[in-house]
């Protein structure tokens, strides 16, 4: 059996789909599992053993071997006998469509349940649409194609060339490598919704490393250099780094900075799922998103909200104005966070 798999687009929940993707794994068994998916996706899965064959796609790109047709003559060559779709958007039903595969599994809604042999309905609050969490939701969907239960627990692996990437940086910057190093990821693709004042992060990595003796790593993306290079230089410590000044910023490098880390301190955003996956120490701050919607069960992991009467709002910027969901959300209150998860008796011993 040949089993095409379409991956989610956000990182975050390219992570959460592990769990459905180890299932999927172990039902196709002897058989092939084809991922589909967008190429940084590919990024984030790098490392891991669940594919036979990739096949990726671009929706807006001048790579003629990324664009639709000739995606659908690899789709066609692959001879899918099913194919299995993590993803919710009508653009990709049509393209498991339009594969050939005489059997396609995925969640009904968004006009696509035409183009569906299987489909998987949301469970229901009264009249209203009640979905899952996301790792649930991806399990469910798996479980429909016929796979036994599987746990919710993340996974993600690093590629040889990934670990190197981190050598350098940990070199460069002199950082431990006794899980002595705190990473904190600023930023996010969401939106600035979710952003925790640059101040609060200065603040809090001066604190981790005057009083937990940890090394912090400032992680970000291209487009996140002077935010992250700004919150290094204001914390005022020798011990708190960004990687702002460094060449390139691939996926890998941060899933491997932050899988060699003691502690990592995230907003709700992709990075964040690499702790968890990694089990590293992670603290999630929450602001305009649903703490329950992307729960990820795992008891190394601490959500930090201050549940205001407009969370969760979803939205990109404050529709309010004045986005006290994160700007009020005490560096006092994080450091609980951190304490909490790290306990006094590894805080001494990182100290030593």
């Amino acid at each position: 059996m040949r089993v095409g798999v379409f991956l989610p687009n956000w990182v975050g929940d390219v992570v959460m789909a592990t769990p459905a993707l180890r299932a999927l794994r172990t039902w196709a068994g002897e058989g092939e599992l084809v991922g589909v998916m967008r190429p940084y996706v590919a990024e984030v899965l790098g490392g891991n053993l669940w594919f036979d064959e990739t096949i990726l796609y671009a929706k807006k790109t001048k790579d003629v071997q990324l664009a639709w047709p000739a995606v659908r003559e690899r789709l066609r060559a692959a001879k899918l006998d099913a194919v299995v779709l993590l993803t919710n958007s009508l653009r990709t039903a049509w393209m498991a469509y339009r594969s050939g595969a005489p059997v396609r599994i995925g969640t009904a809604g968004n006009l696509r349940s035409p183009l569906l042999t299987t489909k998987v309905y949301a469970p229901r609050r009264g009249w209203r649409q009640a979905p899952p969490p996301t790792v649930i939701g991806y399990l469910q969907v798996a479980l429909a194609a016929g796979c036994a239960p599987e746990s919710a627990a993340l996974e993600l692996a690093t590629t040889a060339a990934d670990e190197s990437l981190a050598d350098g940086v940990w070199n460069r910057l002199g950082l431990p490598r006794d899980r002595g190093v705190a990473v904190f990821n600023t930023g996010g693709a969401f939106g600035a919704a979710k952003d925790w004042p640059a101040e609060h992060f200065a603040a809090l990595a001066r604190r981790v490393a005057k009083e937990r003796g940890m090394h912090v790593l400032i992680n970000c993306g291209p487009a996140e250099r002077d935010t992250a290079r700004g919150i290094a230089a204001a914390a005022r410590h020798p011990h708190v780094v960004s990687l702002a000044d460094e060449t390139a910023l691939p996926i890998g490098l941060t899933k491997a900075a932050i899988r060699r880390a003691g502690l990592l301190v995230s907003t709700d955003s992709g990075p964040r799922f690499f702790g968890v996956a990694f089990g590293v120490p992670t603290v999630t701050l929450f602001g305009p998103t649903s703490t329950e919607f992307t729960k990820t069960y795992a008891a190394h992991e601490t959500s930090v909200s201050l549940r205001l009467d407009c969370q969760p709002c979803m939205a990109r910027s404050c529709p309010l104005g004045h986005h006290r969901c994160m700007r009020d959300l005490s560096v006092d209150r994080v450091w609980a966070a951190i304490e909490g998860s790290l306990g006094s008796a590894a805080g001494r011993e990182i100290a030593a």
